[in-house]
């Protein structure tokens, strides 16, 4: 007569190991795309800051109290210095993909502007800017975030770019307290 082994695990103990760990990742999961969309969300909302902190020093040291027309505009270096008034990052396209948002900028120009310091041309900047953040994965994020030359940072449920104005507050959406 032969004996069995006692070492080794057996097929109960290793269903029993898989459905534990099953239990736990069917706990953690939800937990865990909440946290990846917070931290995208949050990605989204410093670049707005960075975006309107550009462009006030922008129109303060560059344009005559003037705009930015895009974010290529804020790209360009003064003469004289290799340090553009926007991280490359963000400052490389006029629509740029970070981080799970679509982020985008523009201001109408106004006939009257003078040129600016890095020489984007008289006449190209705006009187005010708008610029927003939509997210890419819509099913699983739905935050809309947008600002403007009021600097405030709006948040919805649905798109704000096509209804933000350059100054002023949109007709939907909830300022962002922090």
């Amino acid at each position: 007569m032969r004996t069995r082994s006692t070492g080794g695990f057996a097929i109960i103990d290793l269903l029993f190991v898989c459905g534990i760990i099953g239990i736990l990742s069917g706990i953690a999961l939800p937990r865990l795309i909440a946290a990846r969309g917070a931290a995208t969300a949050s990605s989204a909302i410093g670049s707005l800051r960075v975006i309107g902190s550009s462009q006030v020093t922008f129109a303060i040291t560059c344009a005559g109290g003037f705009y930015s027309p895009s974010l290529t505009g804020l790209g360009y270096p003064p003469a004289g210095t290799t340090e553009a008034f926007i991280s490359p990052d963000l400052g490389s396209a006029d629509t740029i993909v970070k981080t799970g948002y679509s982020l985008q900028m523009d201001a109408t120009p106004f006939g009257g502007a003078p040129d600016t310091c890095n020489a984007l041309g008289v006449g190209q900047t705006g009187q005010a800017f708008r610029a927003a953040a939509d997210p890419l994965d819509v099913p699983n994020n739905v935050r809309y975030f947008a600002t403007n030359a009021g600097e405030v940072i709006w948040e919805d449920r649905s798109s704000l770019w096509p209804t933000m104005p350059e100054a002023g507050d949109p007709p939907s959406g909830a300022p962002i307290k922090f």
